[in-house]
């Protein structure tokens, strides 16, 4: 039986339709038909549910078959753990349940969409749930609110629907749902109708992340708002024991930029506030520059929350109550007031070359590569090893096989430590036409490229003949070889000078194609186009093309939430990092990331007939497809 497929039999009769959904295709069994599409992703190679008492003592594994799993919390009467899985493969979320030993695992929700942050209603008959199952031209795979009725099998979808839906083009998702005490209610935050808005106060390629909160019934009827502060995210709600007030997280919405990035300590902070439903009236429960997260009620006169990042991190109390130190996330206090559970994550080892991920296109299976990856006519890549290495060029055959070092970043005056944190080294290597030559630059790279230097290099792929192209006076990364191997597109970028310039190997002479903020530029297989990824006036960033003499510039597209980091298949389709999707989770909650929202597509060369080729909780780009007859016979 396909794992992909895989539902426990008491739901698969009677929910097998709803519970498939739609989005992106489901794999089938067996090999897939065409070969490897190859992609990067960022997301916890580890992550596993944790109980211990209030203090931290007496902690245990809460799973019994512990593999990958996340946001597990028990239910009220204490007989089911309900928690997000991965177990079925990397990257395809599912819900399950467990009996509070940590036995008797069996799904809840299995399908091709992201489905997460499960919690069972308080008499344990229902599930309320995210998913971005029911994609469509209005949904376009978003994060939406769902119920599950357990005896049944019944589908109800709360938000994303005719009565319950946000502006068309703008953000529309809906999070972290948690029912009343009486199970009349479900509580949720929500970006709908909001901007996309990137940090920087809307200058950078990454969003930041404005929410509200609202409630809504279990048959999706009573939708309204009950708690919101503009240019400000409040995430994570929870009613308290008594029903009467809901308690949040606010952060600034710019802030949810470096609540993500953990160099932003100190630089993030965050309050605890509860809301009065009755009066609207706010109370501010706790004060100071930590992040604080994940809040709960305890009882009607004590909340529980996380603490992320600094020399606090752990769980903390609006009580007197000890705090309990370490790396903990997602804590979810037991109904009974004795208990906590949370996760631990992790994000080494990094997740190794080839490491099959769920794929949801039937013809390719999907694995795991480090970054900048490009196949050559002869099948060989060339890619840059980030993630697992210190940036330096690599050339294998698509199975691992024949790995070799072509150039090494070290040794070039680079500094260590911004290598070792992904701002410096060779990047995005190029093949020529012929496979004789590779390109890449090799430098300092994203912030620090204001204030220091790249150029433009090429080696032989035997690692010999290394010279650099360009003089390093100004700023110039990211080539890509034309097909015959004889000019260089590259990116530049300094004070005064900014766009695409087309460099001839031959005579060194450098041609001016585009000016502005245009950047990753990438030569077509037949040579009739170049790809690049344009940050436009109004700060959003799109896919565009442009033939090699400046003429037919086109936008391949449109959408507000931008594009980018644009690659050319073998056939001349295009394929990128896309957004237009939203967020997948509330954006402060996760970690070590930077567009944890950003999922794959492809399209024809003039953009027509776009579809996503990932649909997964984490961020995932670079793609490369790679057909088996470039894979040794055994």
């Amino acid at each position: 039986m396909d794992r992909r497929f895989f539902m426990g039999a008491s739901l698969a009769s009677a929910v097998s339709g709803a519970m498939l959904g739609s989005g992106p295709a489901r794999a089938l069994a067996g090999k897939a038909t065409k070969g490897v599409l190859f992609m990067n992703r960022i997301a916890p190679s580890s992550s596993s549910l944790f109980i211990a008492g209030l203090d931290g003592a007496g902690e245990r594994k809460l799973l019994a078959d512990a593999q990958f799993e996340y946001n597990g919390s028990l239910s009220a009467r204490g007989d089911w753990v309900v928690f997000t899985s991965e177990r079925a493969a990397d990257g395809q979320s599912d819900i399950y349940r467990a009996r509070p030993d940590g036995t008797g695992i069996e799904p809840l929700v299995s399908a091709p969409s992201v489905d997460d942050a499960g919690v069972l209603s308080p008499d344990g008959r229902k599930l309320a749930f995210v998913s971005t199952r029911n994609a469509s031209a209005d949904n376009e795979s978003r994060a939406n609110i769902w119920v599950l009725d357990i005896a049944s099998g019944a589908l109800t979808q709360l938000t994303g629907t005719p009565g319950v839906h946000g502006e068309t083009g703008l953000p529309d998702g809906y999070f972290r749902p948690a029912w009343s005490p009486d199970g009349k209610w479900i509580v949720f935050s929500s970006d709908r109708n909001t901007r996309w808005y990137g940090h920087d106060n809307g200058a950078g390629w990454e969003h930041t992340q404005e929410l509200s909160l609202y409630m809504i019934r279990p048959d999706g009827s009573g939708f309204h708002k009950i708690a919101q502060r503009p240019g400000f995210c409040l995430g994570s709600p929870k009613f308290s024991p008594d029903g009467r007030h809901v308690v949040f997280y606010c952060i600034e919405r710019e802030a949810t930029w470096g609540a993500r990035r953990p160099n932003y300590v100190g630089k993030t902070p965050s309050q605890i506030i509860s809301v009065e439903l009755a009066t609207g009236e706010w109370t501010v429960h706790t004060s100071g520059n930590d992040l604080k997260l994940s809040p709960q009620f305890l009882s009607n006169s004590e909340i529980g929350y996380l603490i992320k990042y600094g020399p606090n991190e752990g769980l903390a109390y609006t009580s007197d109550r000890p705090a309990v130190k370490g790396k903990l996330r997602a804590p979810n206090w037991t109904p009974d007031g004795k208990s906590v559970i949370y996760e631990k994550t992790a994000f080494f080892p990094i997740r190794p070359f080839g490491k099959p991920l769920a794929n949801f296109d039937k013809d390719w299976e999907y694995r795991h590569l480090d970054v900048f990856p490009q196949i050559g006519r002869d099948g060989w890549l060339v890619f840059t090893e980030k993630q697992l290495g210190d940036s330096s060029i690599w050339i294998m055959r698509p199975d691992g096989s024949e790995k070799t070092k072509v150039f090494e970043s070290g040794g070039h005056g680079l500094d260590v430590q911004r290598v070792k944190f992904g701002l410096a080294g060779a990047f995005q290597p190029s093949w020529s036409g012929d496979g004789q030559w590779i390109t890449f630059g090799l430098g300092y790279w994203f912030t620090e490229r204001s204030h220091e230097t790249a150029a433009i290099w090429r080696v032989r792929r035997d690692g010999s003949g290394a010279e650099q192209l360009t003089d390093g006076t100004i700023h110039s990364g990211f080539p890509s070889f034309s097909p015959d191997g004889k000019r260089i597109v590259y990116r530049v970028w300094s004070e005064t000078e900014k766009g695409l310039r087309i460099l001839d190997v031959e005579t060194r002479a450098i041609t001016k194609l585009t000016e502005g903020w245009d950047n990753l530029p990438g030569w077509s297989p037949d040579g009739k186009a170049i790809v690049f990824t344009r940050k436009r006036i109004d700060s959003n960033f799109d896919v565009y093309t442009i033939a090699p003499d400046g003429s037919n510039l086109r936008r391949i597209t449109t959408h507000d939430s931008s594009d980018g980091h644009a690659v050319w298949s073998l056939d001349n389709q295009i394929m990128w990092s896309g957004s237009q999707h939203g967020f997948r989770d509330e954006a402060a909650l996760y970690e070590n990331t930077f567009q944890q929202y950003g999922q794959i597509y492809v399209a024809d060369r003039d953009g027509s007939n776009k579809r996503m080729l990932t649909d997964t909780k984490w961020e995932d780009s670079m793609p490369i497809f790679v057909p088996w007859k470039f894979f040794p016979k055994p």
